[in-house]
């Protein structure tokens, strides 16, 4: 974990925990983790929102006053938009992908799950996906819930990780492995 990140995970602990202990209170884990998985496409998918949130100087009321249209918008629970709102007031925006990363992990521990992060060079068919589920419950001896990354440099194969454990089956690394074998022979 690098330096930036583990000062966002220290950041995004609380606020996770927070928002976690509320939605056990409501019995609400398992809609507070949708919507935060849909605020979570948001920002993969829209480069702007994602810079927006990331942005240092962009005003905390332009921020504020986006975070109330997607609330308004999507017809969050009022959980998750209380949360969104007090994220905004406190300045903290630019840390909500890793508060969102830190609140699944709470709900997988909740269910017995472990987390793998999947990242691949194509998208993986829902077959694929189910395969590679069973095969990390063989290895893990836990259910699975795969988070997928796609990352077309990575040419083929797969990088999977699971808390500190990382399967590297790229072919982008085997060529690289390769390269440095070659130079080291000549």
């Amino acid at each position: 974990m690098s330096a930036q990140n583990s000062v966002l995970a220290h950041i995004a602990r609380p606020y996770a925990n927070a928002l976690f202990d509320l939605a056990v209170a409501q019995k609400a884990v398992s809609s507070v983790e949708a919507s935060l998985e849909g605020i979570e496409d948001l920002i993969r998918s829209n480069q702007d929102f994602s810079n927006l949130l990331a942005s240092p100087v962009v005003a905390s009321e332009v921020k504020s006053g986006v975070i109330e249209a997607i609330v308004a918008k999507a017809k969050l629970p009022e959980l998750v938009a209380n949360f969104l709102r007090t994220v905004a007031d406190n300045a903290r925006l630019f840390v909500l992908p890793a508060m969102i990363e830190a609140f699944k992990d709470l709900a997988a521990k909740e269910r017995g799950e472990l987390r793998a992060e999947v990242t691949s060079a194509a998208p993986l068919t829902k077959k694929q996906l189910t395969d590679l589920a069973k095969v990390l419950k063989s290895k893990m001896g836990k259910t699975v819930t795969l988070d997928t990354n796609v990352d077309p440099s990575l040419i083929g194969g797969l990088i999977v990780k699971v808390g500190s454990q990382m399967i590297d089956s790229s072919l982008k690394t085997k060529l690289t492995a390769m390269k440095i074998a070659m130079k080291e022979v000549s």
